[in-house]
């Protein structure tokens, strides 16, 4: 097999080895010699491997030319990723430990030369670095804090190398380029890499932190590296295979547009950007359901325009919603044409359209889980204590904020709750949604969908425990196989 070394300078490269070709990245990119060469390997010195650099471009036309090459462009890209260099932290943790353990300094950089360190101490540890990542030179920075930690890596270039460590690095090119049989990349651990977006100071976040837990855990036995992220890692979403939604959504927001970025980035998701969109706004949501003759309380979309003779048409008592309300917010109950008046004065401030709904008095909701258009699990919550709503944010007592709950299996809830359920969710999609419906005289009346349901520790996953996340995990992870 040939061998092949591409480096900015051919000139400065010194070292003869028998059979390796030292040849420039401009030379490689357009010698026609080099793209029909089959059986041949390529060591890509470049000073750069940045996206779009000759050096990213040397690595990406050698495997579109069936050479192999080292590294390869998803070598440079774990490089920049953060989860990547996380997860060979935590991997090599004992070993990163066990090396490390007699410095007093609170950082440490490790070069690391064709696989190889010149101080035997840390020679396994730079070892395994080139195993998993196939960059033949690379800087590792490791920090302690408690413990030692891998913070970055990257790959220099030639010219970096300090002087006192050049006749080290001949030594171990010319070993290197010598061999006859070149080490594979270590197989990742994981299949996937899973992010789950979060707010840690969100007030009703769609899972506590329990249920984070339990998530994570649950994917990890499904073959995922999880990371948690926050809206700060919008530009990373590219680094993963799938994105996980556990912060209350809406469309004016980063859940929106790290949903939407996630999909046209390849990545499986929920929420998606259209259950998001259709979820989201109640005057979206109150047109679809209309259209398709799903019960609903008598809804009617108010604008400035037909204010005027509203109760009228509803009675009192009647709720008012804003558009993108979620967990109770944003829902006033009014019960005189005045205090109606007051109100939408008020939330038209915010927005032109208000949705008003005829209030439908009950002591409990039915929520209905349901993934991929299969009932999931299904909840009565009751109201909170002396209020209206199953949560009550004017509360004074943590206590008494929210009401109860039961959990049902399936077959106990009345077939027509269900129903009502499943047919409203095919109308957003086949991911994870969660229906509000008030059993009224033995109808069922559809109050709304939500796309990012709560899932509880101690609450929806009462019946199924841990396998409640594993069926959402995996459902999110067949996505991403499509």
């Amino acid at each position: 097999m040939k061998k092949i070394i591409v480096i900015n300078h051919p000139q400065r490269w010194i070292l003869d080895v028998p059979g390796v070709d030292v040849i420039s990245p401009k030379e490689y990119l357009e010698n026609e010699t080099y793209a029909k060469m089959k059986n041949a390997r390529v060591f890509n010195l470049c000073y750069d491997y940045a996206y779009q650099t000759r050096g990213y471009y040397v690595s990406l036309l050698a495997e579109a030319r069936g050479q192999k090459v080292i590294p390869s462009v998803k070598n440079i890209l774990d490089l920049k990723a953060h989860a990547i260099v996380k997860s060979i932290s935590e991997a090599q943790d004992e070993l990163i430990q066990k090396t490390f353990r007699h410095i007093r300094s609170s950082e440490y950089v490790l070069s690391v030369y064709f696989g190889r360190n010149f101080s035997p101490q840390y020679d396994k540890l730079a070892h395994e670095l080139y195993m998993l990542l196939q960059a033949p030179m690379l800087r590792a920075r490791f920090v302690k804090n408690g413990k030692w930690e891998l913070a970055s890596v990257k790959a220099f270039p030639f010219k970096e190398i300090p002087e006192q460590h050049i006749p080290y690095v001949y030594s171990f090119a010319e070993q290197y380029f010598m061999q006859k049989r070149y080490d594979k990349a270590r197989v990742d651990k994981y299949k996937y890499d899973l992010a789950i977006l979060v707010n840690t100071h969100e007030k009703a976040a769609p899972s506590n932190r329990k249920a984070i837990s339990n998530f994570v855990e649950a994917a990890e036995k499904l073959g995922c590296n999880v990371e948690l992220i926050t809206k700060d890692d919008y530009s990373r979403l590219g680094e993963f295979d799938a994105l996980f939604i556990r912060e209350t959504t809406s469309v004016n927001h980063h859940t929106y547009k790290m949903s939407r970025r996630a999909q046209r980035e390849g990545l499986a998701v929920i929420d998606s950007p259209e259950s998001i969109l259709k979820c989201a706004n109640k005057v979206y949501l109150a047109e679809l359901l209309a259209l398709n003759k799903i019960p609903t309380p008598k809804t009617i979309t108010i604008h400035s325009e037909n204010v005027k003779g509203i109760e009228k048409q509803l009675g009192f008592p009647c709720v008012l919603k804003l558009p993108d309300s979620s967990f109770s917010q944003g829902v006033v109950k009014v019960s005189t044409p005045q205090e109606m008046k007051g109100k939408l004065k008020v939330m038209m401030k915010e927005s032109d359209i208000i949705i008003a709904q005829e209030f439908l008095p009950t002591s409990y909701d039915w929520r209905v889980g349901v993934l991929n258009n299969e009932v999931l699990f299904v909840c009565k919550y009751y109201m909170a204590k002396d209020h209206w709503q199953i949560i009550n944010w004017e509360s004074k007592h943590k206590g008494d904020m929210m009401g109860n709950f039961d959990i049902f299996r399936t077959e106990d809830v009345p077939p027509h709750v269900v129903e009502v359920a499943l047919k409203a969710t095919k109308l957003i999609g086949n991911g994870l949604y969660g229906v509000d419906v008030k059993e009224v005289d033995g109808k069922a009346y559809v109050i709304e969908v939500n796309d990012n349901p709560n899932i509880d520790a101690g609450v929806e996953d009462c019946l199924l425990g841990e396998e409640i996340y594993t069926k959402i995990i995996s459902h999110l992870l067949s996505m991403a196989n499509r």
